[in-house]
């Protein structure tokens, strides 16, 4: 007598990793910035809490905090005093993915874009600490995007070489007229830029919401100017239609 012995194997479905955001954030800082002025409280670059671009109403960390979609799962200083004064960590579930923001003194703008610069070369490594896990961001990042003043209308940087291997990013530069200042440096990195600026603009932190969501949901560049125009149009009580002017995208 024969047996038919069937033997049987369980498939185990492979996962995708969770995308990584890795947002770096220049706080506004009268003293140092060539912007125009704004009220010393919320004007004052080593202090986070109160700054225009990080803890008032339409900062970055405020608007990801009161999201519906985004989880704050920690906010401390990494450095110890250093460049960084806060690095946020936010969670979305319902994506998968993780929201690295670093709030950079006012002073160490030029520090602040030269490390956006090298995450999208692939060369910058962070490991943002989460409990007892790390989150591979900086050049491990998928999205890296830049808001606050345009330094580069005031100083020049060169272009990192990229690091062998590197994974072209989707890119976002939200600050005044970046599309000029910062697509050279896009291009030499063959970066995917997402969302950039043509015009002077007040860089609100719904822009970067709804954009980034708009990305995880697998949203093109134009759906996604799109939805930064219809949040900077609530955020500046203008026209969609005029907002979506202040707004470029990849050709």
């Amino acid at each position: 007598m024969r047996f038919l012995v069937f033997l049987v194997f369980s498939v185990v479905p492979c996962t995708a990793a969770p995308r990584v955001v890795h947002l770096f954030v220049a706080l506004c800082d009268n003293a140092s910035q060539g912007i125009q002025p704004v009220p010393p409280k919320i004007g004052n670059g080593d202090d986070p809490e109160n700054n225009l671009y990080w803890g008032c109403d339409d900062g970055v960390r405020t608007v990801f905090k009161r999201s519906k979609v985004w989880k704050l799962v920690s906010a401390a200083d990494p450095d110890g005093g250093g460049p960084v004064m806060e690095r946020a960590i936010f969670h979305h579930a319902g994506a998968d993915a993780w929201l690295v923001a670093d709030a950079y003194r006012g002073k160490e703008i030029r520090k602040c874009l030269t490390d956006y610069l090298a995450a999208l070369a692939g060369t910058l490594k962070v490991e943002a600490v989460n409990g007892d896990s790390t989150i591979a961001a900086g050049g491990a990042s998928d999205l890296v995007a830049y808001a606050g003043h345009d330094g580069l209308m005031e100083f020049q940087l060169p272009t990192p070489v990229a690091a062998e291997g590197n994974k072209p990013k989707a890119a976002i530069a939200l600050c005044c007229v970046s599309r000029t200042f910062f697509m050279p440096h896009f291009e030499a990195l063959k970066a995917k830029p997402l969302l950039m600026t043509t015009q002077l603009m007040y860089p609100a932190g719904q822009c970067l919401h709804a954009s980034i969501n708009g990305w995880l949901a697998g949203r093109d560049g134009r759906a996604c100017l799109q939805l930064a125009a219809a949040a900077y149009a609530a955020n500046q009580k203008i026209s969609q239609k005029a907002a979506a002017g202040v707004f470029a995208t990849a050709p």
